[in-house]
């Protein structure tokens, strides 16, 4: 599809499955390289990172463990500017090498929001790997240590990412067309 219609918005067609899987495997083999005899645990941020969390895990050839934690901070197709966590951590970080997944990086507020929780926990390492990064949106001092695609400040659905809870289930990135 070159476009598809969501509620009421149009979007266009932007990036292909193809390209996001190879950038993909791409920061997997930097991660394999980087935690080459570390155990990293991976902290997924729901909901939209589910598609680049498991094409990504897929692709871990180290040991590793997984979890999840939810946070909220957009409605509709716009940031609220606040962040409310629906479900923390439930494991011990401490000490531990941590992998923070997130489908995409603007603000930087919910990413903010999260490292500040954890530090708390004093993991031993803590970096950042983000499906799509919008360096010109950004609002705070966040720097992802994975970022597989930069992309400008559209707002986009798709492969995990949503308008008012729809479009997650595309297998591209579609970005709004404005008329």
């Amino acid at each position: 599809m070159t476009s598809v219609q969501i509620k009421d918005k149009h979007f266009e067609l932007f990036i292909r499955e193809e390209i996001i899987i190879d950038k993909i495997t791409r920061i997997a083999e930097r991660i394999n390289s980087d935690m080459t005899g570390k155990t990293p645990l991976f902290i997924c941020v729901l909901n939209g990172v589910f598609m680049f969390a498991a094409d990504l895990f897929k692709r871990i050839e180290i040991p590793c463990e997984i979890t999840f934690v939810r946070l909220k901070s957009y409605q509709g197709a716009q940031t609220s500017g606040t962040v409310r966590e629906i479900h923390g951590l439930t494991e011990s970080i401490e000490n531990r090498n941590v992998i923070i997944l997130e489908d995409i990086i603007d603000t930087g507020f919910t990413m903010r929001y999260l490292i500040d929780k954890l530090q708390i926990h004093k993991p031993a390492s803590m970096k950042i790997a983000t499906l799509l990064f919008k360096p010109n949106a950004l609002q705070t001092d966040i720097t992802p240590d994975y970022a597989a695609i930069e992309i400008p400040n559209d707002f986009i659905v798709g492969y995990g990412l949503d308008y008012d809870g729809f479009g997650r289930n595309l297998r591209n990135i579609y970005k709004i067309k404005l008329c």
